[in-house]
C-alpha cells in the first residue's frame, strides 16, 4: 500500500485561490475603473462595487446609473463564471497563477445575451451581489445575479446571462 500524498498546507491553498483570483480581476481594465472587488469564502464570491460619485446616473434622486449597474451585474456573472470553470485547477494545483499574473489571461466566457431587472433604484452606497452558476457546460454557460445594498433580500437588480464557453484548447 503506498503511502498517500500530503495536500497542500491551508496557507498554500488560500494564496494559490487569492493569487488567481487577483489575476483574473485585475486582468480586466472596465472592473478596475468601476472600482468593483470580489470578497472570496471558499468558493463563493460576492461583488463589491463601492459607491463613486461617477456611477450616480440621475444626480436629482440620486440613483446609480442603469449602466454601472448592469455592467457591475454582468461583471459579476463572468467573473463568477470563470471561477468556476477554474476552481478544480486551483484546488489541484494544476493553475499557474504565476503565468495569470504576468499577464497571460485565460479566455473570459463571451456574453451571448444579458437580461437585466431594474427592481428599484440603486442607492448612493456600496452594491454587493453574487452569481450563481446555473449551468456552466464545454460550449455553453448559464447564470444569474442578484445585487443588493443594504439587505440582500431586497435586491434593487437581477439578472440572467448567456455565454458562449472558452475553449480549452486555447
Amino acid at each position: 500500500m503506498s503511502p498517500r500524498a500530503r495536500p497542500d498546507p491551508v496557507q498554500v491553498v488560500k494564496q494559490r485561490r487569492d493569487a488567481a483570483l487577483t489575476a483574473l480581476v485585475d486582468g480586466v481594465p472596465y472592473i478596475r475603473f468601476l472600482g468593483i472587488q470580489f470578497d472570496r469564502r471558499g468558493d463563493e464570491l460576492t461583488a463589491i462595487m463601492p459607491f463613486d460619485e461617477k456611477l450616480i446616473g440621475n444626480p436629482i434622486l440620486p440613483a446609480l446609473h442603469g449602466g454601472a449597474t448592469a455592467a457591475f451585474l454582468e461583471v459579476t456573472a463572468i467573473i463568477g463564471l470563470s471561477w468556476n470553470l477554474l476552481w478544480s485547477e486551483i484546488e489541484s494545483g494544476a493553475f499557474d497563477a504565476e503565468a495569470l499574473a504576468g499577464g497571460q489571461m485565460p479566455r473570459l466566457p463571451r456574453t451571448v445575451d444579458f437580461t437585466v431587472d431594474y427592481l428599484r433604484s440603486g442607492l448612493p452606497r456600496d452594491a454587493y451581489a453574487r452569481a450563481r452558476v446555473t449551468r456552466a457546460g464545454r460550449r455553453y454557460g448559464s447564470v444569474h445575479v442578484e445585487a443588493w445594498q443594504d439587505n440582500r433580500d431586497r435586491p434593487f437588480a437581477q439578472a440572467q446571462g448567456h455565454f458562449v464557453m472558452p475553449r480549452k484548447d486555447g
